[in-house]
């Protein structure tokens, strides 16, 4: 029934009959969410953006998924000091028993939920909860599943995943493991706001092969690092980014006078020679991805350490201040530059939205950190798919430490995914359920083996 004719409806039923024909309604639509839902969950998919570690990809035991910081920093915050599950020394049981203990207060989080149906799925867990008087069980089957030689091709079988974009530090060897199974992926924050550092520079030295000492030769050691991941299969560069950034060009001259005091101070040099060096980086790399045709990542919008007190990886936040109007230059600059860019709160999906609207190169990528919940997934997406160019939408991406995350991660945008299609795209404008399916495929699976996987012959 459209919006239209309910005026009309209410003065010809009575309220008995209205209430049946909404939940008619009700059950149709989540019938036709549910069919849509099964067809996307069924897509062998590429996880386009994670922090696996391809030598130990999956967990050893139900410590490794508990220790996520998602976990660590809501069960701090609801009053379980970060020393007691922090403990140097700690046992992986002793940190699982006293991380159950403080669960209770986050039943009602959708992390909590992930966790129930990894449990479920992987491990054949029964209940609803992890207490006190089942945990040791399902960590003692848990740990018996994991130790399977074959887990990790288990894990990604069961999760349809064909392909792991890694999180690679810029002197990262990327040996040891097949790079189309877990793809490289060069990640440039300490080039760009660590150079200061000496033990940076000396992993630049040592990994480039060139000693730094002046713009010329710096931009050599980049573009050596930049030649070592691409020949190795990299798929992309990527960076997070604080609020106040700003990349524009720094004129050589003033790029290398705030290099030689950086070279000179290090950490200690004046502010503005640490930011125009940080600009200065920043831009090569763009150059750099345009010569070697990788689209660079750009994760906008995180203040780090704004609660030193809290756990290990959950004392950053994001700033609403940030305003992608600082990129402009950037965007315009580099039109050969793919830019998938991320941004941390729903406050500045609009913003990412328009952009992607009238900038060919600019595409809306996941829902990072703070927007990854149901509710704001769902608003976010639903301004997406109405408003940008359908082949300009890279959907999701899991963000995990370990493989067993991306199952329920992405489990829960496919059931978004499917509703926001079936009420705004079939319900409200009359799509058929093949013609939503192909458009949510395209969003999920399509476009990121379009916008990651376009070299030529591949």
């Amino acid at each position: 029934m459209s919006m239209v004719s309910l005026p009309l409806f209410l003065g010809r039923c009575t309220l008995s009959a209205f209430s049946e024909r909404l939940m008619r309604i009700q059950y149709v639509s989540q019938e036709l969410r549910q069919r849509l839902f099964n067809v996307l969950d069924g897509l062998e998919i590429v996880d386009p953006h994670t922090h696996i570690n391809p030598h130990q990809p999956a967990a050893n035991t139900l410590a490794d998924i508990l220790g996520y910081h998602y976990y660590t920093e809501l069960a701090h915050s609801a009053g379980v000091p970060r020393e007691y599950i922090e403990e140097p020394g700690l046992e992986p049981k002793e940190k699982v028993s006293r991380i159950v203990a403080g669960l209770g207060p986050l039943e009602n989080t959708v992390q909590y939920s992930w966790l129930i149906e990894m449990l479920q799925t992987f491990f054949g867990f029964e209940g609803d909860t992890l207490t006190a008087d089942n945990w040791e069980a399902v960590y003692d089957s848990s740990a018996k599943t994991m130790s399977q030689p074959d887990w990790s091709s288990e894990v990604l079988r069961r999760s349809k995943l064909r392909g792991v974009f890694l999180t690679n530090d810029f002197d990262d060897e990327l040996a040891g493991f097949d790079p189309e199974v877990y793809v490289p992926c060069l990640r440039t924050d300490d080039l760009v706001f660590h150079l200061g550092r000496k033990e940076v520079r000396e992993r630049l030295e040592s990994s480039s092969g060139v000693a730094i000492k002046d713009v010329a030769s710096l931009r050599s050691a980049i573009a050596a690092r930049f030649e070592h991941f691409f020949n190795r299969g990299a798929r992309a560069c990527a960076i997070s980014l604080p609020p106040d950034f700003e990349p524009m060009p720094v004129e050589a001259a003033s790029a290398e006078t705030a290099l030689q005091g950086v070279l000179a101070a290090g950490t200690q040099a004046d502010a503005p020679r640490l930011r125009e060096c940080s600009q200065a980086v920043f831009w090569m790399l763009a150059e750099l991805c345009a010569e070697y045709g990788l689209p660079f990542d750009l994760m906008i919008g995180v203040n780090r350490a704004v609660y030193p007190g809290g756990v290990f990886q959950g004392q950053d936040l994001y700033d609403s201040r940030v305003s992608l109007i600082q990129y402009r230059r950037l965007f315009n600059a580099f039109p050969q530059v793919t830019f998938p860019l991320s941004v941390l709160a729903s406050v500045t999906n609009q913003e990412l939205t328009s952009y992607s609207w009238i900038f060919p190169n600019v595409l809306t990528n996941g829902h990072w950190w703070y927007s990854n919940t149901p509710t704001f997934i769902e608003y976010d997406l639903s301004a997406r798919l109405e408003a940008v160019p359908r082949t300009k939408q890279i959907g999701y991406y899991s963000d995990m430490y370990k493989l067993e995350f991306a199952l329920p991660k992405f489990a829960m945008y496919k059931r978004i995914l499917a509703k926001v299609l079936a009420e705004r795209f079939v319900i409200d404008r009359g799509w058929s359920e093949e013609r939503a399916v192909a458009f949510g495929t395209q969003v999920l699976r399509d476009n990121t083996e379009t916008v990651f996987y376009s070299r030529e012959g591949e």
